[in-house]
């Protein structure tokens, strides 16, 4: 048998991944189109992509044929592949496999190696993701840490038979297990080429001390190459340029959860929606080396310098302004669009100098007034909706009214 370093091909540094698959009712252009932008305009390399045991179960043909058509799609975009197999998010209760369950396992694994084994775009096999990290666990961990080393000691026996499974049936390709925390690197260090955590900490001395911990078990182990496999999540701060940064940092390869914004994990996690457009332009600044400067040489915007912001403000107040008299009972007013315009030159001062929230900004607001027919607008809602845009400036910038 091979030693790993005969089977690793450089330290894997240039890995610039992202997790994206094969999505259920999406078509296939849909998903060329999407490879297409993260390859051309973002310079995504690689992908982490599973074709799970349990979905594999519920209809092996059909999964097959898509997994292999995505595999050679990413071909065709130069982009490398992590195949993962397993995983242990799932797991309620665990019971050791039985005899008859291992010999399941085994055809699984022969028809995945069988299937994309020879894929010249295979970089390595993931045969786990996450196996510690489930509710059978997490339900004990503080509770009884008795028990919890019982039913860590379990997974953690199977995990290693299933990692030494897939070695025999493939001597060539690098081995990793994709580990939730790297204090369960200690499972499978003697048996994985390359050595794969996840994190989704909350500081920067939190990740620092996870990015140190994975160099130091590299260097226990003779320099094993070290990739993060998957990071980034804004709901549990975890800011996706801070783990970029600690990458570029380290000489990380990586895979970003996750390529695309929709479905379960759109709230938490993504760098771009299916169209293309983005919700964070910092992620996609920090794929490309970029960081926000946050020391003392930074420049603060000035939207009021050359008193733009006043002229903002001003061009609301005369677009909400009485223009005179009709008649005895009607007043003229400034059409809509024209309100939808003043609104607009303050929201960009207020857009680009980030004085306003840009998780929902207003001018999301203004599309869509923009967007209705003329018959549904409403006149002072709009009038509101400018005003508040004026006001936001006024008080930013303490002009005068």
């Amino acid at each position: 048998m091979k030693d790993w370093k005969d089977r690793i091909k450089g330290d894997y540094s240039d890995i610039r991944g992202v997790h994206h698959g094969w999505r259920k009712g999406v078509s296939i252009e849909q998903i060329e189109k999407e490879l297409k932008i993260a390859h051309e305009k973002l310079g995504i390399n690689s992908v982490r992509c599973g074709i799970f045991e349990r979905m594999w179960k519920e209809n092996p043909d059909e999964t097959e044929e898509r997994y292999l058509q995505y595999v050679r799609l990413l071909q065709k975009y130069d982009m490398t592949f992590t195949c993962t197999l397993s995983s242990g998010n799932g797991y309620f209760e665990y019971e050791s496999l039985t005899e008859e369950e291992w010999k399941e396992k085994r055809y699984y694994l022969e028809r995945i190696v069988k299937l994309v084994g020879k894929e010249p775009n295979l970089l390595m096999w993931d045969a786990y993701n996450e196996p510690f990290c489930n509710e059978y666990l997490y339900s004990v961990k503080d509770k009884d840490p008795e028990e919890y080393k019982i039913r860590y000691n379990k997974i953690r026996a199977d995990l290693r038979k299933q990692v030494e499974m897939l070695r025999e049936l493939d001597d060539d390709t690098p081995i990793t297990v994709g580990h939730e925390k790297v204090e369960h690197l200690e499972s499978t260090n003697d048996l994985v080429d390359v050595i794969a955590f996840h994190d989704y900490l909350t500081t920067r001395r939190e990740v620092g001390e996870v990015y140190e911990f994975a160099k130091k078990t590299s260097e226990e182990w003779g320099g094993k190459p070290v990739v993060n496999n998957e990071m980034g999540c804004i709901g549990r701060a975890n800011p996706y340029e801070i783990e970029l940064e600690y990458c570029q940092k380290y000489n990380y390869g990586y895979y970003i959860f996750n390529l695309i914004i929709e479905g379960f994990w759109g709230p938490l996690h993504g760098i771009m929606y299916p169209d293309g457009t983005i919700r964070d332009p910092s992620i996609v600044a920090a794929i490309l080396g970029f960081y926000r400067n946050r020391s003392a040489s930074r420049i603060l915007p000035m939207g009021n310098r050359e008193q733009y912001a006043q002229k903002a403000v001003d061009r609301v107040k005369n677009a909400l302004a009485i223009r005179g008299i009709e008649s005895l009972f009607l007043k003229k007013e400034a059409p809509l669009d024209e309100i939808l315009d003043a609104a607009e030159n303050c929201i960009n001062i207020l857009e680009c100098c980030e004085i306003v929230p840009m998780d929902n900004p207003p001018s999301v607001k203004l599309f869509e007034y923009r967007a209705m027919p003329e018959e549904q607008r409403n006149r002072e809602e709009i009038r509101r909706f400018a005003y508040a845009q004026a006001k936001l400036l006024m008080e930013y910038y303490s002009l005068y009214d």
